[in-house]
């Protein structure tokens, strides 16, 4: 999990933010990612792809990894924007967002600046930064599989927020994806203020009568 930090360390390159997301195929809520920069000598047993890990072993992860990691950062983009500009450009600007917020803690408090990003599948235009664009790269990167615990619980926790606002749809259990429980639950109450309308066209367009 190490092998492509360690590449970049062997070249003098020290502060590494891996960066993944959570979130691109729900049907409600926003889109979430994370940035870490984790230090070279980071040895937490377990972090790993955090869909491979039950919530209760993520949610220990997340308190371990904020812990010891140099800084980490978080975005989101909402559903509303996501229905503007698309999934993909979404994810982007929340990937952004996250690396700007890690990037401004790490100067607070190392004084330092982000040299390299590791990123889950994306590539990311007009930030300045080297990168490395990974394939599973949650499977493969520590500093991403560390980023996508950082994401995913921060996303599950705010679905749960959004729970208590909307019960009817079960946001504590689905947390948004489109279950079967999910569906009948917008078939009996329609959409809320947090679904994602591009992805439900087919329900929220308007019925065309019968002849």
């Amino acid at each position: 999990m190490k092998e492509y930090e360690n590449e970049l360390y062997a070249r003098g390159v020290r502060y590494i933010a891996g960066i993944d997301e959570v979130g691109r195929g729900p049907l409600a809520g926003p889109v979430v990612a994370a940035a870490v920069i984790l230090p070279a000598d980071f040895d937490v047993p377990g972090v790993d792809d955090s869909k491979k890990l039950t919530a209760r072993k993520r949610e220990m992860l997340y308190g371990m990894i904020k812990e010891q990691a140099l800084a980490w950062g978080v975005g989101e983009v909402d559903n509303l924007v996501i229905d503007e500009i698309n999934i993909l450009e979404a994810t982007k600007r929340a990937m952004k967002a996250a690396v700007n917020a890690a990037g401004r803690e790490l100067a607070a408090a190392h004084g330092v600046v982000i040299e390299h990003l590791l990123i889950d599948a994306v590539v990311l235009k007009d930030v300045g930064i080297p990168q490395t664009n990974i394939i599973k790269g949650d499977a493969k990167s520590v500093s991403i599989a560390a980023a996508s615990i950082i994401a995913k619980v921060t996303r599950d926790m705010m679905m749960d927020e959004f729970h208590r606002l909307y019960p009817c749809y079960g946001f504590d259990r689905n947390k948004g994806y489109g279950t079967k429980t999910h569906f009948e639950a917008i078939g009996l109450h329609g959409i809320c203020e947090i679904h994602r309308k591009s992805f439900l066209k087919k329900i929220t367009a308007p019925q065309t009568p019968a002849p």
